[in-house]
């Protein structure tokens, strides 16, 4: 059971991110805090991870409604377009990284390039037909 606290520190260390500001924050002696703040921290690493992801989520409407308003109002046009992808890839629209292609051209026949390069413009080449 969580006293109130450790529950206090467990606030304080959540905005603060500093143990020790957060144990002097909670009640206890500055003589002691550095200690007392790295053990809580320790004690209280599931919590604390819980609650900091919490407080992100809480704050996810007012992220949206800022990306909104730099997407219409911002006077930079690199302003916009860099809300625009950030709110289109928080909505899971992230474009497709770049991806390479090796050609294996340099080991192909002429023949072989020609017949490539007629297929991809729907062309149809007679191959010579091979005598046994």
């Amino acid at each position: 059971m969580i006293t109130s606290k450790q529950e206090a520190f467990v606030d304080a260390f959540c905005i603060t991110g500093n143990a020790t500001k957060a144990a002097e924050i909670a009640g206890y002696s500055p003589a002691t805090a550095r200690q007392k703040g790295y053990s809580l921290k320790n004690q209280f690493a599931r919590e604390i991870e819980d609650r900091i992801r919490q407080m992100m989520v809480d704050h996810i409407p007012v992220v949206v409604d800022k990306l909104k308003y730099l997407i219409g109002d911002a006077q930079s046009e690199s302003v916009q377009l860099g809300a625009i992808k950030d709110f289109l890839d928080r909505a899971g629209m992230k474009p497709t990284e770049r991806v390479e292609t090796i050609s294996l051209v340099e080991t192909m026949s002429e023949d072989d390039i020609k017949r490539e390069l007629a297929s991809l413009r729907g062309e149809v080449i007679e191959t010579p037909e091979v005598l046994n």
